[in-house]
């Protein structure tokens, strides 16, 4: 008889090759056909919303792994929340806006439009066009430009977003450049407006001359860059006093500063001393120099000096007001007092230029200094200065042309490079200057707006807890927000300027005005449309009361105010949703960034945060930890990884990394997660394998017939539900993925299957005993695919097809809800029980292994345990309910002293496991060696078990 046919061999469709590469596309491809997203949602309509906000990626290029990375976390997100019962509306969006956009669009321009742009005489500051009637001309071309090049790339990474399996509103995202959201924009700015916190200023701010426009704070970076170190002598024309109580009655005095931007000497209008330090005079080479005495010998041994003689103290407020010599322009510079001086660096006498520095403005404006900055937006000096040798020249041409007029002055103490970290532009990466223009600011003072934001951080959750003192910090420290650029395309800033009396100004209803155009013809409209059509009725300047003329602001605003507004014009107008929201989930940077002009916004215009939680990840680097880059040489494009391995292993490296820190990819790594997602991918087949025959509703055994190791298994599967569930509900996905990970591999496979192959392979059909283990593994099968359709999508949709389910459940896995504990399956006595268990096996394994590398055995079938163990842990054995050689995979079982060579012993708790030949002869169905194979006539080649399943 062919025994084989009546085993009940695992029997499914389900492939052991995932195919991913092949098969995902078709698998999105059906999502959207059938509308996966909108029955997700519907499958929780009316039930409690989760809004997790999209920061919008810039719609410039394809999609990086830090892109991957972040939309595979919120997809992740989305979906556990969904699967949680929550109702989970996801509007992707795009930052449309902004300086890249606009220069990658201008090299598409015709020659001719490039030529008008490169050829127009350079505006005041810093627009690449002309002014006036010229450069309303071009605006609307380079505009056009960029909506179309923003469209292209908008329409790329939607793709390839979706090709990783992400759900949401991919066919109505929201994007900063459509008409209703340009609206929202301006309406935010008039509540800014009306607020009171707007205003328009000359004053130092990061500016970039290859960029040729204003930055904010959140588009800095520093990098490393060399300086020349320069400290130079202003002299103390009267000192008299000094000179009689120090005795140095002929020598001349000079304050001694230090600065590396010997390029902004042209602006110096003052020297700052902290008003508690003391100064000393100090004799060197017949001239005596002023420093502060905390920074004598550092200062005296940096530019080289050994002899030397303190002649006297000051204080600094015995200073304060004097005037001192500019080293080489005929003018004075004030002697004044400010907190920003240290004793880090220098000599504690700081070159002060109001039109280059923060602390610089704000101390000038104490003294009424004036606020001078002969530079152009390109960086280089205008006739301003007042100095024809520079007047042309680029900042850093001028740093020698300086230096060198200092050693002719005799006003240069020491020259030397030094290196440090420099404030750089993020996007072309070319050192910055401060420099003091006219801009838009919002006040940070005003209606208390750092206070506000300060005290609604401490009501956000912050993931990690770190944040919440990263963003505290940059709130605390950070001047006034400069909003307004010099560049074409954007939301232009609605403000107008007065013909009477020239000064710039804007109202709400203006605001408002152009706004309600905005939502129907878009923010170009500020440029197509006559600005008599634009302003409301009776409009009169807020500071003159005149009726006119006015001529439109040319200034676009910052697209970070563009993204900060997103809660308005997407939550609140899209989505109807009126309370904070309940997720932000960006990346570290974003701290300086999104979630901070976010924030500054919403405190302006609604007075709370617009966020109840926020969750930031680290950056994507390699596996060595090194940054992750073109440049770097380390870069692996993400379609290389996605079109060996598929978005599902991607899906799961995301998963797997604690994104709390920075996440490494390198081929090694994706390798490892490829093999996990394999193991996890064969513990679903073998499930589906089992289950070909079972109906949950009508095979399902009680769980008052299952035996203790099925109960044991329910109680294993009860704990995954927990760690999951709870491992989703903190965001702490690689909790999951690990949870996950270990059940498949230990607690299913390399336990509860392979003890239970037995009784599916050889038991009846429908006893008991093999039905009782499907119902386990259905349970199981259901759990695992709940639990891992968040981030195994692509599988989890496909093992749903597969799996037996019971009348009336849901088409889809991500239509159901991740799975509830019985309180029934947790039995910790019982696992605690089998922790004895397992310890016998483990060292029962290492001793059959032994004995199969000496070729004692063949399988474990092939032989037999001789056990020595305490009391207990025989009773743990016993009350399995099942025959010992089942659980040990071997034929035969027995309780002694165990001798021979191939015993393992193991000392706490006391145990040997030996390993004999099994005696018998091997039963033709189910292989296991028997003494009374042969007693039955019909089937003389089966043991007692099988002739009765036969």
């Amino acid at each position: 008889m062919d025994y084989k046919s009546t085993l009940n061999l695992p029997q499914t469709d389900f492939p052991m090759k995932a195919d991913l590469v092949r098969r995902e596309p078709g698998i999105v491809a059906r999502w959207h056909a059938d509308g996966l997203y909108a029955a997700m949602r519907a499958a929780r309509a009316g039930r409690q919303r989760f809004v997790l906000h999209d920061g919008p990626p810039y719609a410039n290029g394809h999609i990086h792994f830090g892109h991957i990375l972040n939309k595979v976390l919120k997809d992740i997100v989305v979906k556990s929340r969904a699967m949680s019962g929550y109702d989970t509306p996801f509007v992707p969006g795009w930052d449309c806006h902004g300086l890249p956009i606009e220069l990658a669009a201008e090299q598409e321009m015709s020659a001719s439009r490039s030529k008008l742009r490169d050829t127009a005489p350079l505006a005041p500051l810093g627009r690449g066009v002309g002014e006036g009637e010229d450069n309303h001309d071009v605006v609307p071309a380079v505009r056009a430009t960029c909506r179309a090049y923003a469209e292209r790339f908008i329409a790329i990474q939607r793709e390839e977003f979706r090709r990783l399996g992400c759900l949401g509103e991919w066919e109505r995202p929201y994007r900063t450049m459509d008409f209703a959201y340009q609206a929202a924009i301006a309406r935010e700015f008039a509540a800014c407006v009306e607020a009171g916190v707007v205003y328009s200023g000359k004053r130092p701010i990061y500016w970039c001359p290859s960029c040729r426009t204003a930055l904010a704070e959140a588009e800095v970076e520093y990098d490393n860059h060399t300086s020349p170190s320069i400290y130079v002598k202003f002299p103390l024309p009267q000192a008299d006093d000094l000179r009689a109580r120090w005795g140095v009655s002929a020598q001349p005095i000079a304050v001694v500063i230090w600065t590396t931007t010997p390029w902004t000497l042209p602006a110096n209008l003052g020297v700052a001393l902290h008003p508690d330090f003391t100064y000393v005079g100090v004799e060197v080479n017949g001239e005596v120099w002023i420093v502060a005495e905390g920074l004598l010998e550092t200062t005296l041994a940096a530019v080289g000096v050994t002899a030397f003689r303190v002649c006297g103290r000051v204080t600094a407020r015995e200073l304060e007001r004097r005037t001192l010599r500019h080293p080489f322009i005929d003018r004075e510079s004030l002697l004044v007092l400010g907190e920003h001086v240290t004793l880090e660096a220098g000599t504690g006498c700081v070159h002060t230029a109001p039109g280059h520095g923060q602390e610089d403005y704000l101390v000038g404006q104490r003294y009424g200094l004036q606020v001078l900055a002969p530079i152009d937006a390109a960086g280089r000096f205008t006739d301003e200065a007042g100095l024809p040798w520079l007047t042309g020249l680029t900042t850093k041409a001028a740093n020698p042309r300086v230096i060198e007029e200092l050693k002719q002055r005799g006003a240069l103490v020491h020259v030397a490079d030094v290196a440090h970290q420099y404030p750089h532009c993020w996007r072309c990466k070319k050192p910055l200057l401060f420099r003091a223009t006219e801009q838009w600011f919002i006040s940070m003072e005003q209606t208390a707006l750092r206070a506000g934001a300060l005290a609604a951080i401490e009501q956000v959750a912050w993931i990690p807890a770190w944040g919440k003192n990263r963003i505290s910090g940059m709130i605390a420290d950070r001047p006034d927000w400069c909003i307004s650029r010099q560049r074409q395309w954007g939301v232009p800033i609605v403000a107008v300027r007065c013909g009477s009396c020239g000064r710039r100004s804007t109202t709400p209803a203006l605001v408002r005005t152009v706004a309600a155009r905005f939502e129907t013809a878009g923010a170009d409209a500020w440029y197509t449309t006559a600005l008599s059509e634009l302003l409301p009725d009776e409009f009169v300047c807020p500071h003159c009361r005149a009726a006119g003329p006015f001529t439109k602001e040319e200034d676009i605003l910052d697209v970070w105010f563009d993204s900060g507004s997103s809660f308005a014009a997407v939550v609140e107008s899209q989505l109807q949703v009126r309370d904070p929201i309940d997720l932000y989930l960006e990346g570290s940077d974003q701290h300086r960034g999104w979630f901070h002009t976010s924030l500054l916004i919403s405190m302006i215009t609604r007075g709370r945060a617009p966020y109840r939680a926020v969750l930031t990840h680290g950056f994507v680097v390699d596996g060595e930890g090194k940054k992750y880059s073109k440049s770097a040489k380390n870069y692996v494009p993400p379609e290389t990884v996605l079109n060996r391995y598929g978005a599902e292993v991607l899906r799961l490296w995301v998963a797997a990394e604690d994104y709390r820190n920075d996440i490494r990819v390198s081929d090694e790594i994706i390798a490892r997660v490829a093999e996990s997602y394999r193991k996890i991918r064969n513990t679903w087949r073998y499930l589906l394998g089992n289950l070909f025959d079972f109906d949950p509703a009508r095979a399902a055994i009680p769980y008052s017939a299952l035996t203790p190791l099925d109960r044991w298994a329910l109680h294993e599967t009860a704990a995954l539900i927990e760690r999951c569930r709870q491992g989703y509900d903190r965001y702490e996905l690689h909790a999951v993925y690990h949870a996950l990970n270990a059940f498949c591999a230990v607690t299913a496979s390399a336990r509860y299957f392979d003890i239970c192959k037995d009784r599916l392979y050889c038991g009846a059909t429908n006893g008991p005993d093999r039905r009782a283990a499907q119902t386990v593994l259905w349970t199981i099968a259901d759990a695992v695919t709940r639990l891992a359709a968040p981030i195994l999508s692509f599988t989890a949709d496909e093992v749903w097809s597969y799996l037996p389910r019971m009348a009336g459940s849901p088409a889809s896995v991500f239509c159901a809800d991740l799975p509830l504990v019985d309180p029934v399956w947790c039995v910790p006595e019982l696992a605690a029980q089998l922790e004895h268990c397992w310890t016998i096996r483990d060292v029962a394994n290492e001793a059959l292994e032994a004995a199969r590398r000496a070729k004692a055995i063949g399988n474990a079938l092939g032989a037999q345990l001789v056990i020595a163990c305490d009391a207990a842990t025989k009773a743990a054995l016993e009350a399995l309910a099942l025959a010992l050689p089942d659980f040990f995979l071997v034929s035969g079982v027995a309780f002694g002293t165990p001798s021979g060579e191939y015993v393992v012993q193991r000392e706490s708790p006391a145990l040997a496991v030996g390993v004999l030949a099994a005696h018998g002869t091997k039963c033709a169905r189910c292989w296991k060696l028997d003494a009374h194979v042969g007693a039955d006539a019909t089937h003389p080649e089966l043991c007692p078990r099988c002739v009765g399943v036969v």
